[in-house]
């Protein structure tokens, strides 16, 4: 949403709420100073580390998506109507395949839900694509122990699929409404430009390019995984040359201006939310290691045993919080450290890196306010409900 579609009166909200924070923050103490300088180098880190390498990429699938992929197909394979074996399992799997971080995982999934995705899939894929990390849960296992790690990778498995579930069921009506529009206003099959290996190689050397340039290292935890993050750039450099070779050999002139366009818009709908609130977020929680309004101290105070309290404010407080992919291992163990019980941990692991802030406003601007509060209080309340479990498990073992 732009700012020419927000009607007068949230308009002069916004104008109110402003003011109000310039009247009565009292910008002039130490530590507002602090989380206001933490909010902007917060920004500066994320524009670094993330944006070029894992969010241009995003924007590159997710506008060619928008442009070439067949809408037909996608409602085949992941619309509402489609077999739910099918289209949960190529949803779960695609977003596992990528292991993105929260942020960048927003511009695939709005394009395969703009081509006609059903809610169900498309969440599915956008809690997978985070949280089902193969290294994350690797790594997970090393550190915290094989059955934390476990009960992680089992817990992100079962949550895509039961949250997709969840919240087709309940915004059902909502959705057999936009198939049906969908269906009336797509346009007819026509026979494609590109056969279906074209679109594959074309579509797999941009994934290719996201997965391996943003290769991290295992620091020992695997040989095989430390001798591909030795050599990724002459694999990304390999996709790269397969993807010039399509884009110059199999598709004209118009067809790469309309997917620049498209990646461009994705671009300004997604990076003013995702500024915004890594700068909120910055400002509130600060960066790993760092304090900024709310002292870490504070959340590391309230993460003690294994309470309701405990394990929902693991939840909720990640689902806030922005991790980048595999800093949430480190945050967990210095939490662990300052008496963090079990069962918060892997509430934070499994809440943690599926949300964050500036996601949480990115999907609002897609799905709405509605959808987007059903999403964040299902991973919320199953995942305090998984650490509750797996936290009485331990306690007794």
């Amino acid at each position: 949403m732009s700012a020419k579609d927000l009607s007068p009166d949230k308009k002069l909200l916004i104008v109110s709420g402003v003011f109000l924070a310039a009247w009565f923050i009292p910008w002039g103490t130490a530590r507002i100073l602090g989380a206001t300088n933490e909010a902007f180098l917060m920004l500066g880190e994320y524009a670094r580390q993330h944006v070029l390498l894992c969010l241009v990429p995003a924007m590159f699938i997710a506008g060619a998506i928008t442009v070439f992929l067949n809408q037909q197909a996608v409602m085949r394979y992941l619309g509402p109507d489609a077999n739910r074996f099918t289209a949960y399992g190529v949803a779960s799997v695609s977003g596992a395949i990528l292991a993105v971080c929260s942020c960048t995982v927003l511009p695939i999934f709005k394009g395969i839900y703009k081509k006609g995705a059903g809610l169900g899939p498309a969440v599915a894929f956008l809690y997978s694509g985070p949280a089902i990390n193969i290294l994350a849960i690797v790594l997970s296992a090393k550190v915290f122990g094989w059955k934390l790690g476990t009960a992680r990778a089992v817990g992100a498995i079962i949550f895509s699929i039961v949250i997709g579930l969840i919240m087709a069921f309940i915004f059902r009506k909502d959705d057999k409404q936009r198939a049906a529009d969908a269906r009336m206003f797509a346009a007819p099959d026509e026979k494609p430009r590109r056969h279906l290996g074209q679109m594959v190689v074309y579509m797999a050397s941009m994934i290719g390019i996201l997965v391996f340039v943003n290769w991290a290292s295992s620091k020992g935890g695997s040989a095989v995984w430390d001798a591909i993050y030795n050599t990724k750039w002459w694999i990304t450099g390999a996709f790269g040359l397969v993807l010039i070779y399509s884009v110059v050999k199999w598709f004209n002139r118009d067809e790469r201006v309309e997917w620049v366009i498209a990646t461009r818009d994705f671009s300004l709908q997604i990076l003013p939310l995702l500024f915004g609130g890594v700068l909120v977020a910055g400002f509130l929680l600060g960066r790993p290691g760092h304090d900024a309004l709310i002292p870490s101290s504070w959340i590391g105070g309230l993460l003690g045993g294994n309470s309701l309290f405990a394990n929902f404010f693991a939840a909720f407080s990640g689902a806030l919080m922005y991790f980048a992919t595999l800093t949430e291992i480190p945050i967990v163990q210095g939490l662990i450290g300052t008496g963090m019980g079990q069962g918060p941990a892997l509430a934070l692991l499994l809440a943690g890196p599926s949300l964050s802030l500036p996601s949480i406003l990115v999907i609002a601007g897609e799905l709405g306010w509605k959808k987007t509060l059903a999403y964040v209080g299902l991973v919320v309340i199953l995942s305090t409900a998984a650490g509750m479990a797996f936290g009485a498990i331990a306690q007794t073992a």
